[in-house]
């Protein structure tokens, strides 16, 4: 497959984009969250039941059990090991390739990447690392590691590649959404996207951050946009900071009612390609961190095509990063933890 296309990544739909399986379930409004879930302020869809759907944390013990000696010794490390919190970009976690495990065993990691998303969005998700891996696909674009060993106690499997950093857990991180920092992208429509981001799997994120940006006034508008985003330094992109107020951006208090609300479906928005458990645990630590302390902020200094449509920007959190940048193409970092353990 040609990289600079983009034939199994299609252009979402307004239908889908309105569509959150998970999100019925929620109610994540800035006057009254629960730790249900989030609010879209459209009628979602209930999710359809899928007795197959594949559980992740099941099938790492179940592919940990099938490594050979010679297996183990390349991808599996200690619980405690500094590689396992790692994130950047585009990188690989080991040398091993998913191509490089028996078929069996480059389906069950397919399948736990699968299981990793929400039935809405796996498919195209898992699109997306296909065609940014390019020829190599998604097997050749991919490696893994085990940290710890699966059903004796902690355990992380991490997948990773272009656009893509995954942890699968078990819940084995006390307090971290997603087992640690993760990462996602997707450049769809060759290098250097346009300005409509043609095909991008993720640019409806920030079609809906943009649609907070119009209901600002002038002074609030003022307070949100800046000139230079945090750029991408690894692990350091999404460290957080514990500050309730001071970062970058507008404060959520200083939002009307509405407005909040709308910043809550962005979120909404950015957790929708996760698991419902993954997504709801997100919320819980969002939550607690106060949906006040939030900053919202745009970039206008990487603004493809001048049309102020801001295409980098950033909710950021005592507790909490999502860092969206948009050009040359989406890369996006996603970091939550319980505000206790930050």
């Amino acid at each position: 497959m040609n990289p600079d296309s983009c034939s199994d990544c299609s252009s979402i739909s307004p239908q889908a984009i309105h569509r959150r399986a998970f999100l019925q379930k929620a109610g994540l409004a800035a006057g009254g969250v629960t730790a249900g879930g989030i609010l879209t302020g459209r009628a979602a869809q209930p999710m359809a039941a899928n007795p197959i759907r594949p559980n992740s944390e099941t099938l790492v013990k179940t592919f940990y059990d099938s490594l050979s000696e010679e297996q183990r010794g390349k991808i599996c490390f200690g619980f405690d090991h500094d590689l396992r919190l790692k994130v950047d970009n585009n990188w690989h976690i080991t040398k091993t390739l998913v191509q490089d495990f028996t078929r069996d065993q480059q389906e069950m990691i397919r399948k736990i990447f699968i299981g990793l998303h929400s039935e809405e969005y796996a498919q195209k998700v898992y699109n997306q690392v296909q065609h940014d891996s390019g020829k190599r696909g998604f097997a050749g674009g991919s490696s893994v590691a085990i940290f710890g060993e699966p059903g004796t106690g902690k355990f992380q499997f991490v997948l990773t590649g272009r656009h893509c950093t995954r942890r699968c857990d078990g819940d084995s991180v006390a307090g971290a959404s997603f087992g640690g920092p993760i990462f996602y992208g997707h450049a769809a429509d060759g290098f250097r996207e346009g300005p409509d981001h043609k095909g991008n799997a993720y640019w409806y994120q920030a079609l809906r951050a943009n649609e907070v940006y119009q209901m600002l006034d002038g002074k609030q508008r003022e307070a949100a946009l800046m000139d230079t985003s945090r750029g991408e330094h690894g692990n350091d992109t999404v460290r957080l900071t514990g500050k309730k107020q001071g970062l970058e951006g507008i404060r959520m208090a200083e939002l009307a009612g509405d407005q909040k609300d709308h910043v809550m479906k962005v979120i909404g928005d950015l957790l929708a390609p996760f698991r419902e458990q993954d997504a709801a645990e997100a919320i819980k630590h969002i939550t607690a961190g106060g949906t006040d302390n939030l900053h919202l902020a745009f970039y206008k200094d990487e603004n493809i095509g001048e049309d102020e449509v801001w295409d980098t920007w950033q909710i950021e959190g005592p507790n909490c990063i999502f860092y969206f940048r948009g050009k040359p193409h989406v890369h996006a970092w996603m970091h939550v933890k319980d505000p206790k353990a930050v």
